[in-house]
């Protein structure tokens, strides 16, 4: 290919309307060029930079030079962003006639001249942002406008809006702009809690969507009672110069009655429960259809295969074995469900998966992304039962460098279900366990400690950052009430599954690489450099010294220093809000917080979809097929899936917080210690210790002195020595108010009991980044790590 031809290529496909930003590496695919054309087509980019063709975004993504980020786009006339299919309105129904991707959304209202289109995030504060369309990952917040509660109309959280620029600046120097129009509303549909007042019905919408209660006709409707949680139907949105106006469409039950509040949650997030008849019959028809037999299978039902899952799990979904080979190398066997086998790509069975994306595990519940004829028993690996798997088999040299990996259609027979507790109390005392397992199970075990205690020292010497967020578990009762709630550990026992999965996953992806095959990647962005500085001073605020936090190894160094420290909580969650979401894409970007260039998710297909497409390549490939899906098509798809994803992690959020809190609205006056995890100028945020829900102090109710916010220093500072209050100080709390529809804790201080470290002095003379380099310390911590990509103690995501 010559260079003006690629030159011409290129220019037509970076100018095209559609085209987003992208690295080199992702435009070869794109325009389905050779791969080993890459280094041609970065030299044609260059040169057409330089001669004023094309230009260089953030992180060298390659963009049209009269196409800017929305975060730099001047005051009128703005650009017109318009986009056939938005990634943000991946519709939720396809039909049969779809491919392995959702069908497009019906098409919306276009967007008037000179506006930008976007998704509306309404703030408690009631003024709201817009994220333009077509903002990529790297752009993020930077590119949000700015949109007064004045100028919101009616727009609620989750609108797509036409937005007007205007020539004023928000907050911090922002881009400010006004709603001109609402394009498609994410959902008519809320949730919220009925009251009379005047002979007439109204209900206050759960959390702080909308600051007054909405009015829904004559008191009674639909036999509701003060206090009862209902379904609402907005007929007209409320705005700053009209009440709105809903219709009552279903009654939940009464506020605090167990199981409301998970319905709730279901409601206000739309997310799917019941399988319809159609869906159950396809996996009726399945069932019928499995025989247990080999069906030209790799045989491996006599090898010694185990699992390892959480006490209360009830579908497995990962298997493993291991040989040490007679020249010291490890022959690792992860065996995964095979999933593709049972749901047929374009049946019921898979267009209900791929709608739902992923199971949603809530408190009490789980909403599974199949049903449990197939999640819960085809296709679970249990113990002592033929079933079938996607076997990866993995060699490893004794220090743990991956030299081969192969993938397999397999059978398999589990000899042993383990628990997490067992294996830890296995490692505790091997001893005690020889007379309880078979010796080659017990061997087993041990083999399994050792390579993994390898391959989590290797992987964290090459800069893999594992963060300490550890996860919030709520107890319940027989009722289904809380009892209370606690920190997931993160045992050792779960870092030899996780060390597993993470080498199959990286294996798999290796692999359709190898063959130049595209599929869904699990990547995570490198974070913004000015993040990065920003984190940096705000480290050294806290004072802890340390180097530019644009060093991954510095990071690692700081998550290990705080780790014990009070203000861990705010530096690990610092690092994590300076980082990029982890996201399904086909895109070559890598993984950031894994320091791996391939990765994807492979090895959880009965609860994720994006696991089952990458199972269905390699059916592909076993019948010599090219696997079909374009670039395209697997991009959208994986927008959905991200979607989803934060869907699901984000009601389980907030129904974890709205049974934490309506505990503690049985315990007013109570007092707890907590750390104060955030300083704001109108007060404080303390997150308990021994029950750890997080509260807010306003500064009001500090009622010794005047205090001044510092926001250098992160300090709440009164006039009186020693009235000083920072991030990392440990407090004693009272629990003053609790409003569970609105998802508020308040609490009253008591007493100051520990004061955090105060910052460290400038050192005279020298700037910033002219700190002399300190040599990054790569120990690693065994409990309460978390990274990005996963949370421990729930049912393994990584």
């Amino acid at each position: 290919m010559t260079d003006p031809y690629l030159a011409e290529q290129l220019l037509n496909h970076v100018n095209h309307p559609r085209y987003r930003p992208v690295k080199p590496r992702t435009i070869v695919k794109q325009l389905d060029l050779p791969p080993d054309s890459l280094r041609d087509l970065r030299m044609v980019i260059k040169r057409l930079v330089k001669e004023g063709k094309l230009a260089y975004g953030s992180k060298h993504l390659v963009q049209p030079v009269n196409s800017p980020p929305p975060a730099v786009m001047p005051s009128p006339p703005p650009t017109v962003v318009r986009t056939e299919t938005p990634p943000e309105t991946i519709a939720a129904v396809v039909d049969d006639s779809s491919s392995d991707v959702p069908a497009k959304p019906k098409k919306k209202k276009s967007a008037g001249k000179g506006h930008l289109t976007g998704i509306f995030r309404r703030t408690a504060k009631g003024h709201g942002y817009v994220r333009p369309t077509g903002t990529t990952r790297e752009q993020g917040r930077e590119a949000d406008i700015y949109i007064p509660q004045p100028a919101s109309r009616d727009a609620a959280d989750g609108d797509t809006v036409a937005v007007r620029l205007s020539k004023r600046r928000g907050p911090q120097g922002r881009i400010t702009g006004e709603v001109a129009e609402i394009l498609e509303r994410d959902t008519h549909r809320f949730v919220g809690v009925y009251d009379e007042r005047e002979g007439s019905g109204y209900v206050r919408v759960d959390g702080k969507i909308f600051g007054d209660p909405i009015y829904v006709g004559d008191a009674g409707a639909k036999s509701a009672q003060p206090g009862d949680k209902v379904v609402l139907e907005m007929v007209r949105f409320p705005s700053h110069m009209a009440e709105g106006e809903a219709v009552i469409v279903e009654v939940l039950g009464a506020r605090g009655q167990p199981g409301v509040d998970t319905l709730s949650i279901i409601h206000e997030f739309g997310l799917p429960t019941e399988f319809s008849t159609d869906v159950l019959d396809d996996a009726r028809v399945q069932a019928e259809a499995f025989d247990e037999s080999l069906d030209g299978r790799l045989d491996l039902t006599h090898e010694t295969i185990i699992t390892i899952d959480p006490v209360d799990a009830r579908d497995f979904d990962d298997a493993i074995s291991l040989q040490q080979l007679p020249n010291g190398h490890w022959r690792l066997g992860v065996h995964i469900a095979d999933v593709s086998h049972f749901v047929k790509a374009k049946s019921e069975l898979d267009r209900e998966a791929r709608d739902r994306a992923t199971s949603v595990y809530l408190p009490d519940r789980v909403l599974p992304m199949l049903p449990e004829i197939i999640s819960n028993n085809l296709a679970s690996l249990q113990p002592h039962k033929v079933r079938y798997s996607k076997t990866v088999f993995i060699e490893f040299t004794a220090d743990g460098a991956r030299v081969a990996a192969d993938v397999h259609n397999a059978a398999i027979k589990s000899v042993r279900r383990f628990t997490y507790e067992e294996v830890d109390e296995f490692l505790a005392d091997r001893e005690a366990w020889k007379e309880k397992l078979t010796q080659p199970v017990h061997r087993l075990l041990g083999r399994m400690h050792e390579l993994a205690m390898v391959l989590r020292e290797r992987r964290l010497k090459r800069g893999a950052i594992e963060l300490t967020m550890p996860e919030l578990k709520v107890d319940l009762d027989k009722e289904g009430r809380v009892s209370g709630a606690h920190l997931v550990e993160n045992t050792v026992s779960h870092q030899i599954i996780e060390e597993f999965m993470l080498a199959a996953n990286e294996a798999v992806a290796f692999v359709l690489r190898q063959k130049e095959i595209d599929f869904l990647r699990r990547i995570h962005g490198t974070p913004d450099p000015r993040k990065l500085l920003a984190l940096t001073r705000f480290v050294r605020d806290l004072g802890i010294e340390c180097d530019s936090l644009e060093s991954r190894f510095e990071i690692k160094r700081v998550v290990e220093l705080v780790k014990d420290r009070p203000e861990s909580h705010a530096v690990n969650y610092a690092i994590l809000r300076s980082m990029q979401k982890a996201v399904y894409a086909p895109d070559d970007e890598g993984h950031y917080a894994l320091n791996s260039d391939d990765y994807c998710h492979f090895t959880s297909p009965i609860r994720r979809y994006p696991d089952l497409t990458v199972h269905r390549i390699f059916d592909a490939l076993a019948r010599h097929k090219r696997p079909t899906g374009t670039f395209d098509e697997l991009a959208t798809l994986g927008e959905h899936c991200s979607e989803r994803e934060v869907r699901a992690a984000t009601a389980e959020r907030e129904l974890t917080k709205v049974k934490l809190l309506e505990y503690l609205s049985h315990r007013l006056g109570e007092e707890m210690d907590a750390v104060i995890t955030g300083v704001e100028e109108y007060g404080l945020f303390a997150q308990g210790i021994e029950l750890p829900a997080e509260g807010f102090v306003h500064v009001r109710t500090l009622a010794d002195d005047f205090y001044r916010y510092d926001r250098g220093s992160h300090t709440l500072a009164g006039s009186r020595e020693g009235n000083q209050y920072r991030l990392g100080d440990i407090v004693r709390v009272k629990i003053e108010r609790v409003d569970v529809d609105r998802r508020e804790l308040d609490l009253a201080l008591v007493k100051r009991l520990k004061k955090a470290p105060a910052p460290a002095s400038r050192r005279k003379g020298r700037k910033e980044d002219e700190r002399p380099r300190k040599k990054a310390s790569r120990k690693s911590t065994s409990r309460g790590k978390a990274s990005p990509d996963r949370k421990p103690g729930r049912k393994k995501r990584r």
